[in-house]
């Protein structure tokens, strides 16, 4: 995929030394508008490459391939969606290179709304949003018949809690199950307490992709009645 310039997403896949089994599929933040290209060395990006070598080690003895998108340009820019088109293309990448495996994605901020958004895939088994950005009339379909993990720190400043909230209510109606956290003390960023990030991050998909046991966490999350699911404290 290139446009006008010759940007083209990169996508880097740290590979275990074990059979691979299963993929998650990483996907960073960005910005409501832009066109600028996105630098190995942006922020935004950088802190996922941190998630993402997190997520194989913890994963790699499993089986756990982990692929990494830097998309071509920063923006999310309606109504092209440049992220959510770049993301479509990292999946049909690793069904080419994967082909029946699982892949459960994993994305933080905008890299949120696109991991919610390309649920509808059907190599997807499961959904896991970071902090995402999740406007009020963000749709609930794609992640139809989907496992999904939301984690919110309740300090964020740049994408309101609430609206997770109110996104993780209206897709339990259609989901296979939605869990939703909310990280006390926590900002945006994911910087203050990175350990209650890594574990759910972790623990989601490793069971997701059919790699590991359930954890005691998750079993209480998913096992939650009412409203209580979707503001679990940690």
């Amino acid at each position: 995929m290139a446009e006008r310039g010759g940007r083209v997403p990169a996508l880097r896949v740290l590979t275990p030394d074990v059979p691979v089994r299963a993929v998650a599929l990483v996907l960073h933040g960005g910005a409501q508008h832009g066109l600028t290209t996105v630098r190995p060395w942006g922020l935004a990006y950088l802190r996922m490459v941190a998630l993402a070598r997190m997520l194989a080690a913890a994963g790699g003895r499993s089986g756990l391939e982990v692929c990494l998108l830097r998309n071509r340009v920063r923006g999310w820019n309606e109504p092209t969606l440049h992220p959510v088109l770049d993301a479509r293309w990292a999946l049909d990448r690793v069904r080419v290179r994967r082909p029946g495996l699982p892949v459960v994605l994993v994305g933080h901020s905008m890299g949120g709304r696109v991991a919610l958004r390309i649920a509808d895939d059907p190599s997807v088994a499961g959904s896991c949003a970071l902090a995402p950005w999740t406007p009020r009339a963000e749709p609930v379909e794609p992640v139809t018949g989907r496992s999904v993990l939301i984690a919110h720190g309740t300090h964020d400043t740049i994408t309101p809690a609430e609206d997770s909230h109110d996104y993780a209510v209206r897709a339990a109606a259609v989901a296979a199950r939605v869990a939703r956290f909310e990280i006390a003390s926590e900002g945006h960023a994911m910087l203050r307490r990175p350990g209650p990030w890594s574990r759910l991050v972790a623990d989601f998909t490793l069971h997701s992709a059919g790699l590991g046991r359930e954890s005691d966490l998750l079993a209480r999350a998913w096992a939650g009645s009412g409203a209580g699911r979707f503001r679990v404290p940690l």
